[in-house]
Parts: structure tokens; C-alpha cells; sequence
């Protein structure tokens, strides 16, 4: 990592970060999101109102099921019952020389 002092610079404001309730991770995102991610992340690191409804919105929109994980029960019931057309058209059959 480096000399000795760096390491343990380091390693004193990581033990800073901790006592405040923040950690560092590392995420992987395209490039063009980063500011994105950066801001978001100093705004949730905060203990405002704003912050908290901020986080609500993430949960909200991340705690949907992916698309691909869905029943086909599940389909099926969230499906609205008013468009479907449930009448046959009567014909009259066919004549069978038996």
C-alpha cells in the first residue's frame, strides 16, 4: 500500500469513519452513472428528512421482483379481469353422414 505511515493514516480515518457510522465499499456501475452514485451516496450518508426519503425511494424502486423470477400464477392474478372477452361466437356445427 504504501510506507508505514500511510498504512496506518489510513487505517486511523477508516477508524473515523466507523465511530460516524460510515463504511467505505466499492460498487461497479457504467461509467457515465458515477457522479450519479457519488452524490447519492454523500446525500444518504446524512441524517436529514431529505436523506430518509431518499432512502425510501431506492428501497421502493429495488424491491420489486425481477421480471424474469415471476410466476406464471402470479401473471395471471395481477391480471386485470375486466378487458377479457369470455364469449364464444354459437355456430351451428357441421352435418355427418354416419
Amino acid at each position: 500500500m504504501g510506507t508505514p505511515s500511510q498504512t496506518k493514516a489510513v487505517k486511523n480515518y477508516r477508524k473515523r469513519l466507523r465511530k460516524r457510522g460510515l463504511a467505505r465499499f466499492e460498487v461497479l456501475g457504467l461509467d457515465r452513472d458515477r457522479e450519479m452514485i457519488r452524490v447519492l451516496a454523500r446525500k444518504l450518508a446524512e441524517s436529514t428528512p431529505e436523506a430518509e426519503k431518499m432512502r425510501a425511494s431506492v428501497r421502493q424502486g429495488i424491491s420489486e421482483k425481477p421480471a424474469g423470477k415471476v410466476s406464471i400464477l402470479e401473471v395471471l392474478r395481477s391480471w386485470p379481469l375486466t378487458d377479457l372477452n369470455l364469449t364464444r361466437p354459437f355456430e351451428e356445427g357441421r352435418k355427418i353422414d354416419l
